[in-house]
């Protein structure tokens, strides 16, 4: 498809490019054409059927070994009911993120027809900066009571649970070693919260309930989950065929509805013998992101991010494919056109140097612009990095045809990742493709909720895949989960319901 674009798009670069500087003609070593005839090489070649098939059979063997021993991937939560989505109740959600806290009063309705089975009747929403982040210990934890506090306190909610305690759910985007549904161990949390200081271990629901205690809040902690769980749980209400959840936004993570057998028996630690007994499935969060290593083909500007990162090699599939890195891969693959082949006649946009300085976010408006000229990509380009004279055409046509190399590279990595723990699902329960049927995948996340055809590029990925294995075309089914947290930290409550 690229090829022909070039000719028509950079008809005057097809030979090298000289340009005048202050009086000096400045030669490059290639034109914007060859530049981008390599980087479509280096990122469609790996996208063949055939190649992410073996990218998906080397991940399942990395799995093998992380589901008998590993403390940090392949996770078993305590979650091992499914809903049936007949549950009802109200519930008051909670949904810690990097930046936001969010408080919901969420009704669960069943199936009913032409009715909404999940509903939010209210929420507050209240951000998270720098010096809530600065909190330390149980200061953190006496800042979310008093937003729970304030939230449950508006007239309209007033009269709906009577004197009942409310039943809380919370999803908590941070690591946590659960010691039962309701309990789990803080752990480091990362990104500036200090909520670990002096609580480092504690129990998170303990933390939280005595905060809420202190200022005599009616309401007891029944269920923690993570996101990934809670985008499982919350599609699996509406769509009882859902056995995944995909989060990919900034970060990417996969939980996966796995037979108990699947994982060592020490991967559970000290369960009662109870959880045992009722378990025959429990939702694995796999910490995804920390897979592909030496698996999927890199370029040397993937290469260079890694090196260069706080922690190489940690999070492989990550640095591939979520919002936080896209950008940064086509800001380096930009540094280099400018300083190769003329782009922006040689001159670097304001703040372009600077790591991570182009984000995603600006990457996908610029690959979303369908106007004949560009122009609103580039109005966009120069308003957040100003040129002396903004973009040319083929210019910011430049910028559009890499940034949709390199999401359409991370959308086909991302369905050989998916296919290989849909393979290792249906072998765990002992089907062949073919018996597996029909099966639903939750989506959340910024990527693949609304990055420009991001999704739809990783379903047709993950159809030639399924089809090669033996399955049906649309066997597995990418769903969107809309406020997946806040309504799976409800549903999460309601599946410990009899």
């Amino acid at each position: 498809m690229l090829p022909s674009l070039i000719h028509a798009v950079f008809p005057s670069l097809l030979s090298r490019k000289r340009v005048r500087d202050a009086g000096l003609v400045r030669t490059y070593d290639r034109t914007m054409a060859e530049l981008l005839r390599e980087v479509q090489q280096l990122f469609e070649a790996p996208l063949t059927p055939a190649g992410l098939l073996q990218m998906s059979g080397k991940l399942q063997e990395q799995f093998a070994p992380k589901l008998q021993d590993s403390d940090i991937c392949m996770l078993p939560s305590y979650n091992h009911k499914l809903p049936t989505g007949l549950e009802q109740g109200t519930y008051l959600a909670l949904d810690v993120g990097g930046s936001t806290f969010r408080v919901a009063v969420v009704e669960l309705s069943g199936k009913k027809p032409g009715a909404k089975s999940m509903r939010i009747v209210n929420m507050k929403s209240y951000k998270i900066d720098n010096p809530i982040r600065a909190l330390k210990g149980s200061e953190f934890f006496d800042w979310m009571a008093e937003k729970i506090e304030t939230a449950i306190a508006a007239p309209e909610l007033k009269q709906t649970n009577g004197k009942t305690p409310w039943r809380m759910g919370l999803s908590w985007s941070f690591p946590v070693e659960q010691t039962s549904i309701r309990s789990g161990n803080i752990l480091t949390m990362g990104k500036g919260f200090r909520a670990t200081d002096g609580t480092f271990g504690q129990d998170l629901s303990d933390l939280i309930m005595a905060s809420c205690k202190r200022r005599n809040l009616n309401v007891r902690m029944e269920s923690i989950v993570n996101d990934s769980s809670a985008t499982l749980l919350s599609r699996a209400y509406e769509d009882p065929s859902t056995r995944f959840a995909v989060i990919l936004g900034t970060g990417f993570n996969i939980a996966v509805h796995l037979p108990v057998t699947s994982l060592a028996s020490s991967k559970y630690g000290n369960r009662p013998q109870r959880w045992f007994d009722e378990a025959k499935h429990v939702l694995v969060n796999t910490e995804a992101s920390m897979f592909g290593k030496d698996i999927f083909p890199t370029t040397q500007w993937d290469d260079y991010l890694n090196e260069t990162h706080m922690r190489p090699d940690f999070q492989p599939f990550e640095h591939l494919i979520s919002g936080r890195y896209l950008g940064e891969i086509v800001r380096l693959i930009l540094m280099e056109a400018i300083q190769s082949t003329g782009l922006f006649s040689g001159e670097i946009p304001e703040k372009f140097s600077e790591p991570y300085s182009f984000d995603t976010g600006t990457m996908a408006a610029i690959e979303a612009d369908e106007t004949k000229s560009l122009s609103q990509g580039s109005s966009l380009f120069q308003t957040r990095h100003p040129l002396s004279k903004p973009p040319s055409y083929s210019d910011i046509s430049f910028v559009r045809q890499i940034s949709q190399l390199v999401s359409h590279r991370a959308a086909g990595y991302l369905a050989a990742g998916i296919h290989a723990l849909w393979s290792l699902r249906i072998k765990s329960e002992g089907l062949t493709p073919a018996e597996a049927g029909h099966m639903a995948i939750g989506c959340n996340g910024s990527v693949i909720e609304k990055y420009p055809y991001f999704r739809q590029l990783c379903q047709s990925h993950l159809d030639e895949l399924t089809v090669m294995s033996g399955a049906e075309r649309g066997d597995v089914k990418l769903e969107v989960a809309v406020e997946s947290a806040i309504f799976g930290a409800a549903v999460a409550v309601c599946c410990l319901e009899e």
